[in-house]
């Protein structure tokens, strides 16, 4: 709705900001209806209670509901918690869930402004700082309830001996293809005629 009414202000400015209109509204990606009932069906379960009854960007909107899911995957992270109050106090709690989440481990590339969900202006961009949130909790062993997205990859460290390492550069020396003999000696000058 709301990009609706941006599209349609943009479209009644003249065509030098047209385009930097159309590029912002176009840059965010579309809501994936799955992802977003997986991330709900996982707060569900990570809370243990259910969550209230609306859309998606409602259930999260003040934030209550994220605090709470911080404070279960690492306890006592949102010390105050708003339930009711002014929009100025519901956005609080968005910002002491992204502190949280930062601390937890969330790389704060990752984290969606509090604008992104109090306003819906990238509801995508929550779901995925979500799933972010959902891949962390992978990296805490004290955490051993529900996981959301894919595992994680494991560090795979190796270590070669000095001798495995020049074997491997003489493999490669070979692999790279003959070289020696191929040369351009005797074309003559470029841009002369050949004779026959």
């Amino acid at each position: 709705m709301m990009w609706s009414t941006l599209l349609n202000f943009c479209e009644g400015t003249e065509s030098i900001f047209l385009g930097s209109c159309r590029s912002s509204v176009q840059k965010i990606p579309a809501r994936n209806k799955d992802q977003e009932q997986e991330v709900l069906t996982w707060i569900t379960q990570v809370l243990g209670e259910p969550l209230p009854n609306g859309a998606y960007e409602d259930i999260l909107k003040d934030g209550v509901v994220l605090c709470k899911l911080i404070n279960k995957l690492s306890p006592g992270s949102v010390k105050k918690i708003q339930e009711r109050g002014t929009n100025f106090q519901l956005m609080e709690n968005i910002q002491r869930f992204q502190a949280a989440i930062k601390k937890y481990g969330v790389p704060e590339e990752e984290i969606f402004q509090t604008a992104d969900l109090f306003e819906r202006r990238n509801i995508p961009q929550v779901t995925l700082c979500l799933y972010a949130l959902g891949r962390i909790t992978q990296k805490h062993p004290e955490w051993t309830g529900p996981q959301l997205g894919p595992k994680m990859a494991d560090k795979n460290e190796r270590t070669f001996t000095e001798e495995q390492l020049r074997a491997h550069n003489a493999e490669l020396n070979l692999q790279m293809g003959y070289n020696k003999g191929a040369s351009q000696a005797g074309l003559g000058s470029f841009g002369n005629t050949r004779h026959m």
